[in-house]
Order: C-alpha cells, then sequence, then structure tokens
C-alpha cells in the first residue's frame, strides 16, 4: 500500500462520509497530502555522502473557501499531514534539522481548488553529530577519537569481560569515520565481517566481545549566535572584540 492510500484510508476513518461528500469541489486532503511529498522531494538536499537534509517546517496556502473546509477537519488532518511527511522522509533516507511542521494558511490570491506549499529547513546552520549507541545508551563521538574497551582509561568504558582494556577506536572528522582495532585480544567485527581498520559507515554495527555498537550520524540545527553589540564585547572581553581580515569567518 502506498503512502498516499495509507491517507486516504486513515482520513476516510476520522471523517464520516457525509462530511467527505463536502470535498468534491476544491481541493481533497488527498491533494494536500500529494503537494507535500512532492515539496519534500524537490527541496531534499544532498549535504554529504549518505545524508539528504529535507526541509522541516511546512506551511500549506490555500483560496479562502479550502482553508475554511480544511480546518473544519481539525487535528484529525493536521495529524494525518505530519505523519505523511515524516513516514515519507523515513522512506526516502531524509534528515531533519529540527521538529516537523505543518500549518495551513490562507491565501486571498489563490483561487478555489488550487494550493501552494511553502518550505523551509528550521534555522541556523546544521551539523552533523557522530553517536554510538550500546546498550540503549548514546554517546556522543566529541573527540576526533574516541577509545572504547573495557578499562577505566577508554573514552566509554563498557562491562564485558570478552573485550580488552583498549579494544577499539572510532576516528570522527564530522563528515567521515573509521573504525579500528587497536591490538584487542578476540578482535572486532564490522557488520559481520572481522576488520583491523575499515570506513564506517551510518547505521553500521561493530561488535566486540558480546557488545553491539551502533555507529549513528544525526542533524542538530546549531541556532544562529546570537548578536553582540561593540560596548557588551568590551565589557565581556576587555576589548573590541575580535577583527578578522576580509570580514567574519
Amino acid at each position: 500500500m502506498g503512502l498516499l492510500d495509507s491517507f486516504e484510508k486513515g482520513l476516510e476513518r476520522a471523517v464520516n462520509s457525509a462530511f467527505a461528500k463536502s470535498f468534491r469541489s476544491g481541493i481533497q486532503p488527498v491533494e494536500i497530502a500529494a503537494a507535500l511529498r512532492s515539496e519534500l522531494d524537490a527541496k531534499a538536499a544532498v549535504v554529504s555522502r549518505d545524508r539528504i537534509l529535507a526541509p522541516n517546517a511546512f506551511e500549506v496556502r490555500l483560496a479562502p473557501a479550502d482553508a475554511e473546509r480544511m480546518r473544519s477537519l481539525g487535528s484529525t488532518l493536521d495529524d494525518e499531514l505530519l505523519s505523511l511527511v515524516q513516514k515519507h522522509a523515513k522512506a526516502q533516507g531524509f534528515s531533519f534539522a529540527g521538529p516537523v511542521t505543518v500549518s495551513l494558511a490562507t491565501d486571498e490570491q489563490l483561487s478555489t481548488g488550487t494550493l501552494r506549499v511553502d518550505s523551509q529547513t528550521a534555522a541556523g546552520q546544521v551539523a552533523w553529530r557522530g553517536v554510538v549507541d550500546i546498550a540503549g545508551a548514546r554517546h556522543p563521538l566529541a573527540k576526533g577519537r574516541t577509545v572504547i574497551g573495557r578499562g577505566s582509561d577508554a573514552d566509554i568504558t563498557i562491562a564485558d569481560a570478552g573485550t580488552s582494556r583498549r579494544h577499539v577506536e572510532i576516528l570522527w572528522d564530522g563528515e567521515r569515520a573509521m573504525v579500528r582495532d587497536l591490538g584487542s585480544t578476540n578482535g572486532t567485527e564490522l557488520d559481520g565481517r572481522k576488520v583491523s581498520e575499515a570506513p564506517l559507515p551510518p547505521d553500521s554495527v561493530i561488535k566486540i566481545g558480546r557488545t553491539e555498537i551502533v555507529f549513528r550520524v544525526i542533524a542538530q540545527a546549531t541556532p544562529p549566535r546570537p548578536s553582540v553589540s561593540a560596548s557588551d564585547a568590551t565589557r565581556a572581553f576587555g576589548f573590541d572584540g575580535p577583527r578578522f581580515e576580509g570580514g567574519a569567518r
């Protein structure tokens, strides 16, 4: 069953047949769903290998008569549209930089039966963060080199007697990752294959001893830096602030 088929059936269960008849002229809810899906596909951008960023804030603009009818559906329509956007993004392997929002707006310039979708990515820059999931706990890769093992001197310590004190390390430069065995006694597996050193794709599984380590790359929005006046900078730093040739970097 396609995503739109699923959407239509969910909407039909929530709205009685008498009410649904009022949508025979003008915009149909399924047309909004199709427009959102097209917007996702059109605006998704490849940021780097294996990472596709999609917009997460959507505004559906409708003619006054269509907007009034759609709003009469209340939260039912809102929930279905939000669910569809999230499911389609997951099916296509898209990432979001923040929470997904879908809103309806009235546009006096549109005629009944037409719509327009505007979308944007969450404000601020998007940063890609490497993390590892171990036994239900998530550990950010805060350094370029993260050592994992059972020793207290490892960056991430695991309680597994089958692992060495410094068993494996993950190298992460903000874009690419690599896994490297540190001469362990029992070796290291990557997706079921024994390795000494190998590139580490997102969602791959490292196994050391009886422990599975899942490497993931997640998107997060970095809020814009607040503007600071010259007087504020003087009070905070004791001078007029840093200067860079050719402007701020």
